[in-house]
């Protein structure tokens, strides 16, 4: 998907029905791009977060407190999980990256659709009001009618 146009591709005009974009975005979406999007979500997370941390807690503890001989990683350096870290961070920071942008063209295709039927609603509105005005005009002309008519 070509993100530099890819929310000009669900612009409708002003006088087509209202579709869900929502449902039209997602059924657009590559499977890389719903992978990402997955991701996102997840890494986002508060069950990510605390997965993250308790496994830094038990590695660090594991390897400062637990006994010497099963030690993998030893205090203080710990280079094993300062790696695997590291490693992680790397991986999901570009993924994340994608994640949030392809929310970012979601938020706009949104907003942009939004825009639109307000200006359907605006139309329909100024509409009703011209008709409205025409009416009070004929109900004052047939008053005037039937008040002369009357005298």
């Amino acid at each position: 998907m070509n993100e530099n146009n890819s929310a000009a591709n669900f612009s409708q005009p002003l006088n087509s029905p209202v579709v869900n974009v929502n449902t039209a975005y997602k059924e657009k979406l590559t499977p890389l791009n719903k992978l990402a999007l997955w991701i996102t979500i997840k890494v986002g997370s508060m069950g990510f977060f605390l997965l993250i941390l308790g496994w830094s807690a038990l590695w660090l503890l594991w390897n400062t407190i637990g006994p010497k001989a099963l030690r993998f990683d030893p205090h203080p350096a710990f280079v094993l999980w300062l790696f695997i870290s590291n490693l992680i961070q790397i991986l999901l920071m570009p993924l994340i990256m994608v994640g949030q942008n392809l929310q970012g063209i979601h938020t706009e295709i949104r907003a942009e659709t939004d825009f639109k039927i307000n200006q359907k609603s605006e139309m329909e509105i100024e509409t009703i009001l011209l008709h409205l005005e025409r009416q009070n005009e004929l109900i004052l002309q047939i008053i005037k009618k039937l008040d002369s008519k009357a005298d």
